[in-house]
């Protein structure tokens, strides 16, 4: 470490204080959607969009940022994106209306890319052998802050007003924005290049138009002309984003890093991933908030569901929060060791195994409370250990987009896990309900989660050639030899 540049742990506790923020306004406006439908005279559709536009925001913004990042500073790039978040925050915290809040929510979804910087920084400022445990660190912030983010927002909604929500995150913003300006050195590694306005411009309507059919889809039906037109725009715009990519001098996403073996790999693994764990994370909170006994018919009761109001049901959470915390920088420790590619197919393993448990076993609060810390120790794993291996594969100055993207991808597959899971429990519902899900909804929803899971495991030892094979390539190159 050069003389005069801030020691490596502070720097790290810096950064997980901002990746704490970003995680804990992600998921705390979820409690708070029938108070928010009601304090604001809306509708359900109108404000399940104050989720939707952060995602939207975030998955554009993240690989964006990431890459101005890599060419103007990282440590710069994290002040502003903080910045930006701050103001989201207050404003949101003032909102008059629906479409204030919608607003505010996406002016906020710029701070999806604090993670991508904050590899970034690690990857530029820490002693190679610290950086998979910081990684691993910071990683495992992203589910803790949202499992705490749900507990606590039922705490504020249930004795507070929902602004609340936002002005307890602007605070820790704020904190946030003034250490990291004044704490966290300037990375001096960048790339001189100009911004591909083109590229990002292609890749933004590609991945909005992806998004809002994925999300809008259930609503508006999946054979609807407006979510199959949806999907055409962001089909012909991805390929002509990628096709740009290959054209241009200096493309904001260079295509080839993408086609890396470990990034391509390690991109399929997030897109299951976020599929399996978003799915599993999302259904538990409804599961557990089904009233138990409710009469359906003559003859039968229900047999499943506690009963649990916003704040219990984020406690089921907590244990899932715990272990993840301690998970990301094992991972990191022993993909030191192994390759990160093992600790990756093992999170997703522990996920599998939580997930079949939740379908098959769910009688009992016990029952629930065991499988919670397997699947966040299984998340903290996998988190952690994707982003370990895409910035052991690329070039320091293309850890930002490189990152952005696997984010980018875990998001994407989560919206799709999520839609899934809505759709399953639409369709399995208790006859004489509104709308009430069944067992059996949840009991699929749980199964596919497990399979998706144990299909990410496959493709995760994958990421990397087997040790012999790589022997192999290093002898080769080693001596000169050309293989025929």
């Amino acid at each position: 470490m050069a003389e005069g540049r801030q020691h490596y742990n502070v720097t790290l506790a810096i950064l997980t204080l901002a990746g704490s923020a970003f995680a804990l306004q992600q998921t705390m406006v979820i409690p708070a959607l029938p108070a928010l439908q009601r304090d604001l005279h809306t509708t359900t559709t109108w404000v399940t969009w104050v989720l939707t536009v952060f995602l939207l925001v975030a998955s554009v913004a993240t690989p964006v940022i990431g890459k101005l990042g890599d060419q103007y500073g990282k440590e710069k790039l994290l002040v502003i994106t903080l910045s930006i978040f701050l103001a989201g925050s207050i404003f949101a915290a003032c909102a008059w209306s629906i479409w204030a809040l919608i607003a505010a929510r996406a002016i906020q979804g710029v701070s999806g890319a604090v993670f991508p910087l904050s590899f970034g920084i690690i990857r530029d400022e820490f002693p190679k052998e610290k950086v998979g445990v910081a990684i691993g660190l910071v990683s495992a912030v992203f589910g803790v802050g949202g499992g705490l983010g749900i507990v606590l927002s039922g705490l504020i909604v249930d004795h507070l007003s929902w602004r609340w929500l936002f002005i307890v995150g602007a605070v820790g913003i704020a904190v946030a924005v003034v250490l990291v300006h004044k704490f966290v050195p300037e990375s001096p590694i960048k790339t001189p290049s100009r911004v591909d306005f083109l590229g990002a411009s292609l890749m933004s309507v590609g991945l909005i138009s992806m998004l809002i059919a994925l999300t809008e889809g259930e609503n508006w039906g999946w054979l609807s002309a407006k979510t199959l037109g949806l999907g055409v725009v962001a089909a012909v715009f991805l390929v002509a984003w990628g096709f740009a990519e290959l054209h241009v001098p200096e493309p904001m996403v260079d295509m080839r890093m993408l086609a890396i073996r470990q990034v391509l790999f390690t991109n399929l693994t997030a897109l299951i991933a976020g599929f399996a764990m978003f799915g599993a994370f999302v259904l538990v909170p409804n599961f557990v908030e089904i009233p138990h006994g409710l009469a359906h018919s003559i003859q039968e009761r229900v047999h499943f569901g506690f009963d649990a109001s916003a704040t219990k049901a984020g406690l089921y959470l907590l244990p899932s929060s715990i272990a993840l915390l301690f998970a990301g920088p094992l991972a990191g420790l022993i993909g030191r060791r192994t390759g990160s590619k093992w600790p990756l197919a093992a999170g997703l393993l522990l996920v599998a195994v939580a997930a079949g448990s939740l379908a098959i076993w769910h009688d009992e609060p016990w029952q629930i409370l065991v499988a919670m810390p397997i699947l966040g120790a299984g998340v903290g794993f996998a988190y952690a250990s994707m982003a370990t291996l895409i910035t052991e594969a690329v070039k320091p100055t293309e850890t930002g987009v490189a990152t952005g993207m696997n984010t980018v991808m875990r998001t994407v597959g989560g919206v799709i896990g999520g839609q899934i899971g809505a759709a399953l429990l639409a369709a399995h519902t208790i006859p004489g309900t509104r709308g009430v899900p069944a067992v059996t909804g949840f009991e699929i929803a749980f199964g596919i989660s497990a399979i998706a899971a144990l299909t990410g495991v496959g493709v995760a030892l994958l990421v990397t050639p087997p040790r012999l094979r790589r022997r192999r390539e290093r002898l080769v190159v080693a001596t000169g030899d050309v293989a025929d």
